[in-house]
């Protein structure tokens, strides 16, 4: 199956834009409820123990108190009592702690699960992906959300299923008491189911403009200290000061917003409770007054009716808590739905790319959104062993080139084969794990020297690390360092000059002993001389390779097999160093600017013909 870049994932973590909560993303978690049913059953059934233990309390009150009322009450009996009310007290601590640990630990567990798998679903996304998706949102999916989704999952399941047990248990004890009494207490809850519906309606649009803020602040606070060099070296650090400031007024409005309507909620709801209390006391008390109910009656009523105050004071809560985990589980929804644009068939056999052969026919390729291609029904033969030289203007497709045959772009228009095999038809890992790739951003991670030399070979000795690193020309200065190869280099490398970031990813390629190497513009932030020595070094590791070099300068490919010379996506000539200078005016010029400028004293980048 061939794979498909497509522009439909912009905007892919924007989520529900019209305001109105999706509970449709209710699938997400549906896993994770039938994994663990079992205890969530255990920590359901702790909970209904609780609520039942709390409801006998009111029970051995209206008996205490009527014992009183009627005059046989002993201190032995109103002892017993209270050693009951103890009793269960204790046995409502225990409990409570169970259904603690078994149903908040089910929300962690969804929390770490749903982070695991939000992770790997982001490792198999690609780069069209990322081209339109800054890290800051999601970070805000992996932190904030998730956060809602976990309070959700939590004490929002455990505050509703508590709400409506508790509630219709006390409702029924209640109407046991006194029938007409109970609806008396209960008339104002309409109006409160009213307000919460109109005020919830409202808070999910709110909460998600809250979440997106978020995500702008993280990306902006991601994307200042990865450039933190830059922003010294312009002088802006006011600048991007006041601009998070403002960031952060703009997040801060966003909260109270959301917090207008959860502090309506709450105040609400204690209102309506406090009404149906004083309900209560006018009508209970003339019933107890005309000896219709007893005091124990009326005490129990209370109690059962502060009982049921906590259902109807919750319910605002519980609708804040929901529809917040709502809101985040449908942008995670939205992250989870995006597609890699490069796709293979599940049924694509592995297979083994040992020669390094390569040939492309008629390749094309055009980015999202743009009519012309970039790769203009492009031939190339690639013989096994090769070392293969590409230059160009800059935009003249090389780099777009290397990502095809790197697979991380989809082969549309035409066809790529590697050993004879067309890429969409075998998996791409096959392809992958036979190419050794050096971007032109060296990119490293935030760890030690060894460990982003050895990224790809996780297992490889220090002795091979260091190999490398020698034929990288990396190895004297990372030894002057004072831990050496354990050197933490910072974000992207940050303690580390362009030229060292360079060679480092060169030495990670070299490790891998792969049958394709592709350099793309490796060498750029190095001298020549350093240049020269490197292309020594590593001429040993190339033997028996194919090797694909993309360069702005001569140097690197001069004693390529073949160079290719490219311009708007095609090729425009091919063949050795020595008959390009004769007949290629472009290549003869970049040549005589890069060796004779120099040696005159001028600048010895010459005519830049690298691509962006």
């Amino acid at each position: 199956m061939r794979g498909r870049l497509s522009s439909k994932s912009s905007g892919v973590l924007a989520g529900d834009s019209s305001g109105k909560g999706s509970w449709s993303s209710i699938w997400l978690l549906k896993p994770y409820f039938k994994r663990y049913l079992l205890r969530l059953a255990g920590g359901f059934a702790a909970l209904v123990l609780v609520d039942l233990l709390q409801l006998f309390v009111p029970r051995i009150i209206r008996y205490a108190v009527n014992s009183l009322q009627e005059g046989h009450a002993t201190p032995r009996l109103l002892l017993s009592c209270g050693l009951y009310i103890c009793l269960i007290a204790v046995s409502i601590a225990g409990f409570r702690f169970i259904w603690r640990h078994l149903i908040l630990g089910f929300s962690r567990l969804v929390e770490t699960h749903l982070r695991n798998r939000m992770f790997s679903h982001l490792l198999a996304l690609d780069k069209d992906f990322f081209q339109k998706t800054n890290a800051g949102e999601v970070m805000a999916l992996a932190t904030n959300d998730l956060a809602a989704v976990q309070l959700a999952t939590g004490m929002g399941i455990v505050a509703l299923i508590d709400a409506v047990f508790m509630g219709l248990a006390a409702f029924g004890f209640m109407c046991y008491i006194d029938p007409r009494l109970t609806f008396i207490a209960v008339a104002p809850m309409p109006l409160l189911a009213l307000l919460t519906r109109t005020l919830s309606s409202r808070l999910h649009g709110r909460f998600k403009k809250v979440q997106e803020q978020f995500s702008v602040l993280t990306e902006f606070v991601r994307s200042t200290i990865s450039s933190i060099r830059l922003v010294k070296a312009y002088n802006q650090e006011e600048h991007q000061s006041r601009r998070f400031a403002q960031m952060g007024e703009t997040y801060v409005r966003n909260n109270v917003r959301v917090a207008v309507i959860y502090g309506a909620l709450s105040p609400v709801s204690s209102f309506i409770a406090n009404s149906s209390m004083l309900l209560v006391l006018i009508f209970g008390g003339r019933l107890t007054i005309y000896g219709t109910i007893t005091a124990g009656d009326f005490v129990a009523f209370i109690s059962y009716l502060f009982l049921m105050t906590w259902p109807m004071m919750a319910l605002g809560w519980v609708t804040d808590l929901f529809q917040r985990g709502v809101t985040s589980l449908s942008r995670i929804e939205s992250l989870m739905m995006a597609r890699p644009s490069l796709c293979a068939d599940e049924n694509a056999p592995s297979v083994r790319i040992g020669r390094g052969e390569i040939s492309a026919r008629k390749l094309s390729f055009r980015y999202p959104g743009q009519t012309e291609p970039v790769i203009n029904g492009l031939d190339l033969e690639i013989p096994a062993g090769t070392l293969l030289g590409i230059v160009g203007r800059t935009g003249a497709g090389k780099t777009t080139l290397c990502n095809l045959m790197a697979r991380l772009f989809p082969v549309e228009e035409g066809r790529l084969f590697f050993d004879g095999y067309d890429v969409n038809s075998v998996s791409i890992d096959s392809v992958r794990s036979s190419i050794a790739y050096v971007p032109q951003d060296a990119m490293l991670f935030s760890d030690t020297i060894a460990f982003n030399i050895a990224f790809g070979a996780p297992e490889a000795s220090m002795e091979k690390i260091e190999k490398v690193a020698r034929a990288a020309a990396i190895h004297d200065e990372i030894s002057a360092m004072p831990e050496g190869y354990e050197t933490r280099i910072g974000e992207k490398g940050v303690k580390l000059s362009g030229g060292q970031r360079q060679r480092i990813a060169i030495a990670r390629a070299l490790l891998l002993d792969r049958p394709i190497i592709i350099i793309d513009d490796g060498l750029s932030g190095v001298d020549m001389e350093t240049e020269h020595a490197i292309i020594r070094s590593i001429s040993s590791y190339l033997e028996g390779r194919t090797c694909i070099i993309v360069s702005h300068r001569i140097a690197p490919v001069a004693d390529a097999h073949r160079i290719v010379v490219m311009e708007n996506g095609r090729i425009a000539d091919q063949g050795t160093h020595s008959e390009l200078i004769e007949r290629n005016t472009f290549y003869s010029s970049i040549y005589r600017h890069q060796t004779l400028v120099p040696a005159l004293g001028g600048t010895e980048r010459g005519v830049i013909c690298g691509e962006p």
